[in-house]
């Protein structure tokens, strides 16, 4: 009971798995370190103190996505360059422009994010630049627009050129993104058509190129197709899950196994124990059966999870 809540916990507040390897925590470390670096002191030349502090920590934020997520699509240099960019044009004016007070800075970030989504580069350090600029002190404030040129303007364009070079270095790390774009391969059943249809219902911003998720869904699909569950494999007690998705979605329980006999072919009695379907029982062909069946699943207190063969041949 208490790994479970623990686990909905996690889950609630957004944990999850991290598959990225420690060479690409070290990399993005590096990389960020660097750039920063570069942008501070091309910062410092023009802007002394506090002011160049302001600047440098929303160009860390960038540096953040552009070298820890370099494939993302609020890191591509155009969110990078347009976000920032845009989001500190609109502070400036909000600066010069509305009577002071507490709320400005609320309306520079608001009306940001309302821009840069118009423009196609959301950016969410942006939205720190729109606050520096109401919140600053006299000097950015004196800058008026030319502080959106110096340091804004050429900060963004190291961050980006620095990405480039720095990624460049490692085959598996290319930004601009497209630099590593693939024609999408076959999908069976799913056109990149059904895609675009998706990412419309779903009336929210998805952090990821559409090339990617093509590449993401290929690879779940080899993945998937790589093992299957074979006859000799079915195990009497075995679960074994369709792995549909949504509703579709079902695991069935091997109650009985009849072995084939001549002129007469094999037979599964099995229990559907959870998802479409749940609590009823059916007698099927063993070939019907395994056509069905993609993987072996096992029930813990998060759910079910897909078996690989070293999990098999444990409960085996």
């Amino acid at each position: 009971m208490g790994q479970r809540w623990l686990s909905r916990c996690v889950h609630f507040i957004g944990w999850r798995p991290d598959s990225t390897s420690h060479q690409e925590k070290l990399l993005s470390a590096v990389g960020a370190t660097l750039s920063l670096l570069l942008v501070y002191w091309i910062t410092h030349l023009g802007f002394a103190g506090e002011g160049a502090l302001w600047v440098t920590g929303s160009m860390g934020a960038s540096a953040v996505l552009v070298f820890a997520m370099p494939h993302g699509t609020l890191s591509q240099p155009w969110p990078v360059v347009g976000g920032q960019v845009i989001s500190a044009a609109f502070g400036v004016a909000c600066m010069l422009y509305l009577p002071a007070g507490p709320w400005v800075a609320a309306f520079a970030v608001g009306g940001s994010i309302m821009l840069m989504m118009y423009a196609r580069c959301l950016h969410p350090p942006g939205g720190a630049t729109a606050m520096i600029v109401v919140l600053s002190g006299p000097e950015i404030q004196q800058a008026g627009f030319s502080f959106v040129l110096y340091p804004i303007l050429l900060d963004a364009l190291v961050i980006v050129g620095a990405a480039i070079l720095f990624n460049s270095l490692f085959d598996w790390r290319r930004y601009p993104l497209a630099l590593a774009r693939t024609e999408p391969g076959k999908l069976t059943g799913i056109a990149p058509e059904d895609f675009h249809h998706a990412l419309r219902e779903m009336n929210s911003y998805v952090d990821i190129q559409f090339d990617d998720l093509l590449k993401l869904v290929e690879l779940a699909n080899a993945h998937a197709k790589s093992k299957r569950v074979a006859e000799e494999d079915l195990k009497v007690g075995g679960f074994y899950s369709n792995g549909m998705p949504g509703k579709n979605w079902s695991v069935r329980e091997v109650v009985q196994i009849v072995a084939r006999r001549p002129g007469r072919p094999g037979r599964v009695r099995y229990k559907t124990i959870k998802g479409m379907g749940e609590g009823g029982t059916g007698i099927t062909r063993l070939s019907e059966f395994v056509r069905w069946a993609r993987y072996p699943v096992e029930p813990d207190d998060t759910g079910w999870h897909r078996l690989h063969d070293g999990d098999t041949s444990k409960r085996s």
